[in-house]
């Protein structure tokens, strides 16, 4: 029998020919399980055919099946979030200008079901024509939602932290200067009593004395209501019913006499339906505060009003606080409206020490809350608290 001619040359070629094509496989099987195991889509245009190959990675981020993207560039483009779209055309136009080497994006998307997700677009030019210009691309696309999200709440927890400090900066200042301020007129006057050569002297001294006391006392009551407040932080307290309209009733009912007395009519057009789970306590002290202002700041020259009503969403309550009074320039008081011992209406009431506002804004965060102002001079006032609506524990 004849075995045919065996050339060993050949044969070790051709078995390394095989060899280099399995480890070929085998390197481009390893990075599609790697874009798999990272959920990382990848996409591929190819300028020629102008068609653009969607991994099923891709699709999957925007909740589609396989067969439901059509592959082309128009496609995604379309789901660009409105605001994104001027950054993500004009990048990428640069990108093929070759103005950059790595094409990287980070812009929102619309998905299937209408929610937007937040995707980081990668890509590379891999082939050129012969007039040196892009003629296939192949990019990747990340879902980095869920760290855009955690982004935007420590930036929320940053922001908070700094005004919180701010906060702590302005409140441990005025502390001390208004102790110092009360330590340094009880000396002052202590001084003069031992100096004092006369009895009258010495009991219009005690009388100087008597009111120093009584601003001190004040003082110190202020700091500690504001202390109490920042110092409730339990989520049970939050946890009490309230009949928003009844309870609106009751203050404005309250506040009877002196709305009369300055010629305000109130009117309460909040849903008898209403209800609200907070702390009725920091509430109605912050409607009261709100609501009696707008009768104190009244525009006598004006038939004056107060209108407290409501707005809903699905996860908050928006209660509107307005009124047509005096106003308040807010081009010039904008950033100290919530400040403490501030005041803005130009009048000479010995009874604004400035303290109302700052201690309303502090309860109204007590509560997890938000306070807006708007203003204008000689026109009124409008003030809106937006709260979570909790679940009741």
């Amino acid at each position: 029998m004849k075995f045919p001619s065996l050339s060993l040359r050949n044969y070790i070629s051709v078995r390394y020919k095989k060899d280099a094509l399995k480890e070929h496989c085998i390197e481009e099987d390893k990075h599609k399980i790697a874009l798999e195991l990272s959920n990382i889509g990848l996409w591929d245009w190819n300028f020629k055919t102008n068609k653009v190959f969607y991994s099923k990675e891709s699709k999957q981020i925007l909740g589609y099946d396989e067969a439901e993207i059509i592959n082309s560039s128009k496609f995604w483009d379309d789901k660009i979030h409105p605001e994104d779209k001027d950054v993500y055309f004009k990048d990428f136009k640069l990108f093929l200008d070759g103005t950059f080497n790595l094409y990287q994006n980070e812009y929102r998307i619309r998905c299937k079901n209408g929610d937007y997700k937040w995707i980081l677009d990668k890509a590379k030019v891999i082939e050129k024509d012969q007039n040196n210009k892009p003629s296939r691309i192949i990019g990747t696309h990340t879902d980095i939602t869920s760290s855009k999200n955690n982004e935007e709440l420590l930036k929320k927890n940053l922001q908070l932290i700094t005004s919180q400090n701010k906060r702590l900066y302005s409140f441990t200042h005025i502390v001390s200067h208004n102790l110092k301020t009360h330590i340094g007129n009880f000396k002052n006057i202590l001084e003069f009593y031992d100096e004092a050569n006369s009895e009258n002297e010495k009991e219009e001294l005690i009388g100087h004395l008597q009111s120093i006391s009584e601003s001190l006392t004040t003082t110190i009551v202020d700091l500690d209501d504001i202390v109490s407040i920042r110092s409730k932080t339990d989520i049970s307290e939050l946890n009490e019913r309230i009949d928003l309209s009844n309870f609106t009733d009751k203050i404005i009912e309250s506040l009877t006499i002196d709305s009369s007395k300055n010629g305000v009519t109130i009117h309460n057009a909040l849903r008898k339906d209403e209800s609200f789970l907070t702390n009725k306590a920091y509430l109605e002290s912050i409607f009261y505060n709100l609501i009696s202002n707008g009768i104190k700041y009244s525009d006598p020259e004006k038939d004056s009003q107060i209108i407290i009503q409501s707005i809903h969403t699905k996860d908050t309550i928006k209660i509107l606080i307005s009124d047509n009074g005096i106003g308040i320039d807010l081009n010039k008081h904008k950033n100290h409206v919530f400040e403490m011992y501030k005041t803005f209406h130009g009048t000479e009431r010995s009874d604004s020490r400035g303290i109302g506002l700052f201690i309303t804004k502090t309860q109204v965060e007590a509560l997890q809350g938000e306070i807006q102002i708007e203003s204008t001079l000689h026109h009124g006032t409008a003030f809106t608290l937006t709260f979570q609506k909790q679940k009741a524990l």
